[in-house]
């Protein structure tokens, strides 16, 4: 094997790992896309059906305290760690907390939605986001 083999064969690697990398994002981007339909279905199916939107608080990391948020939306765990805003927009309302969060409320962040819930978390319960939504739904103004 000579030195042009190596060269070739790291040359391969590089491509190959490449394409799965893409494949991978293409994927995810997907994933990102159908959850995103999901949200707005369900926004779209809360007003259609009257649910009231609650204003939002948040959870301190270490799970102490919880903070007022500006948001508007619906809790969609009995946690009350996920929600949906009015706007459609997925957050994890759990936040630093301290003193600031305290006086002025906390401002969590919207993060892309996953389309399993849980999925990879060490008590092993996951639920798939689209059921999650029909479950709140379902639940009507007495949800979570």
């Amino acid at each position: 094997m000579g030195e042009d083999d190596g060269l070739e064969w790291r040359e391969r690697q590089r491509r190959a790992v490449r394409a799965h990398a893409a494949a991978d994002e293409r994927r995810r981007a997907a994933e990102r896309a159908e959850a995103a339909e999901l949200v707005a279905w369900f926004v779209t199916e809360a007003t259609r059906r009257g649910l009231r939107p609650d204003r939002l608080t948040a959870r301190a990391y270490d799970g102490r305290g919880r903070y007022r948020t500006r948001l508007r939306g619906w809790y969609v765990d009995r946690a009350r760690t996920r929600a949906v805003d009015v706007d459609g927009r997925f957050h994890l309302l759990t936040v630093p907390g301290g003193l600031r969060a305290r006086l002025l409320g906390a401002e969590p962040q919207p993060s892309p939605p996953p389309l399993v819930i849980g999925a990879g978390g060490r008590d092993g319960e996951s639920i798939p986001l689209r059921a999650l939504l029909a479950r709140r739904l379902d639940a009507g103004d007495d949800g979570p």
